[in-house]
């Protein structure tokens, strides 16, 4: 989900291309942010076509508020939440859903929001600030080894139990309670440099994953996107970092063979179910020049998949 400053909303001709979409078509933009992906859609919608649009962080749905269209609706809603949200719509089958993961530009520059180590601020890394606990919360009661294993897990952090020791040594003189507190903090834990890389980049991604349970709710969503879909509707998948990519691609993976059943089952090969999905094309990345003007566009990933 992430841009620039201005918000860039990545990859975004390129995933509204792979929706491949109708006209009158039905379509779930599941993760709304600033609308980028959602306006296009609209753009490419007659009357009959309808958009519904999730989020769960209440600034995107007041920046979906700003957006005029009886076309769209906007719902304050983790994608995880999927079919509860359609069923509540009326709605049966779709034509396409679209995911576009991770933390976007401007909860990352909004210092208040608490996302990033590059900016001083209380630490909240909630995306929906309705409900959950703040980062500051649930660090000053986890456990070291909850630390370590939430920073190892999902942060892929070598020097885990180091950052989770310095954090238990540090919150132990007072409350660890900014973002550049907490980036010092694990800094120092840091043995080694990754060229390019701030030392506490793999930490903060890591609690903002644990604490948004980013990993689960994806988990979540696409076998529902994938129900939701009609006959040659389209998943649309974007990942920002491995964690998410591998999930993705696994669930498309499995999803686009046939069931595995045991093999004492007297079956031929074409008495077997066919396979729900079938892939489309290879995994996209973004070109040079949309890396050279939006860095944080470099490590995207988008894979397609069409319902059977």
């Amino acid at each position: 989900m992430s841009g620039s400053a201005q918000h860039r909303t990545v990859l975004l001709e390129e995933a509204v291309d792979a929706l491949a979409v109708k006209p009158g078509g039905v379509y779930v933009d599941a993760t709304f942010g600033r609308g980028g992906h959602s306006r296009l859609i609209l753009g490419q919608l007659n009357e009959q076509g309808r958009l519904i649009a999730l989020d769960k962080d209440p600034a995107a749905i007041a920046a979906g508020g700003e957006i005029a269209d009886p076309r769209l609706k906007v719902i304050h809603a983790a994608f995880g939440s999927l079919e509860e949200v359609l069923k509540a719509e009326g709605v049966e089958r779709v034509d396409g859903v679209l995911l576009d993961l991770g933390v976007s530009s401007p909860q990352l520059d909004e210092a208040a929001r608490g996302f990033s180590f590059r900016l001083d601020a209380p630490l909240d890394m909630r995306m929906d600030t309705s409900r959950g606990l703040t980062a500051a919360e649930w660090l000053a009661q986890a456990s070291q080894q909850q630390l370590a294993e939430v920073i190892k897990n999902y942060g892929e952090e070598r020097f885990a139990n180091a950052v989770a020791k310095a954090i238990v040594a540090a919150r132990a003189g007072g409350a660890i309670a900014t973002t550049r507190q907490l980036a010092e903090i694990v800094a120092s834990a840091v043995r080694t440099r990754e060229q390019g890389q701030h030392p506490a980049t793999r930490s903060f991604q890591a609690i903002r994953i644990y604490l948004n349970q980013e990993l689960e709710e994806l988990s979540l969503a696409l076998p529902q996107a994938v129900d939701a879909l009609k006959p040659g509707g389209r998943l649309v998948v974007i990942s920002f970092h491995s964690l998410e990519d591998r999930i993705v691609k696994r669930f498309l993976r499995d999803a686009s063979r046939p069931p595995q059943l045991p093999s004492r089952l007297p079956l031929r090969a074409a008495d077997l179910p066919p396979p729900r999905l079938k892939l489309v094309g290879k995994p996209v990345t973004p070109s040079g020049t949309e890396v050279a003007a939006n860095p944080r566009a470099r490590s995207a990933v988008m894979r397609v998949a069409e319902r059977m």
